[in-house]
């Protein structure tokens, strides 16, 4: 198992909170990447300005895939890389998970908090795009 992995798992439980990042505390899907980050690398990689729940999507903006592919590396395919998920057909790409096993990723997700769910068919074709979190720096 990669430090990632093992430091995700750390976040389960965690209640679902909108723009929060606090293990323990609160997170929304960003914000339990944030801390992973802080909790890999020490500090988080840039600010992250107010957002709301429906991100950019009024605007059609791939804004989250776009910030990603510029501090990330593109994802092997492995356990340890964070999944970019689209939630709708044609809707922008707005949801982070982090994959666990081949089999299952941890992601925050509301009414739930942070968990570790099985990738599912359905949830596998909502994957647009796979970062290296762990390759980066």
């Amino acid at each position: 198992m990669t430090r990632v992995i093992e430091t995700a798992r750390r976040w389960i439980g965690t209640p679902y909170q909108h723009q929060a990042s606090l293990r323990g505390a609160g997170c929304d899907c960003l914000g339990l990447v944030r801390g992973l980050w802080r909790d890999l690398h020490g500090h988080e990689p840039a600010s992250i300005p107010p957002y709301s729940p429906d991100w950019s999507e009024p605007q059609g903006e791939e804004r989250l895939w776009h910030a990603l592919a510029r501090l990330l590396p593109p994802g092997r395919g492995t356990p340890g890389d964070l999944l970019l998920f689209r939630m709708r057909p044609n809707a922008i790409a707005k949801h982070l998970g982090l994959l666990a096993t081949p089999t299952t990723f941890i992601h925050a997700l509301s009414g739930h908090g942070v968990v570790e769910s099985p990738l599912s068919t359905p949830w596998a074709a909502r994957i647009v795009a796979r970062f290296d979190l762990e390759g980066a720096s």
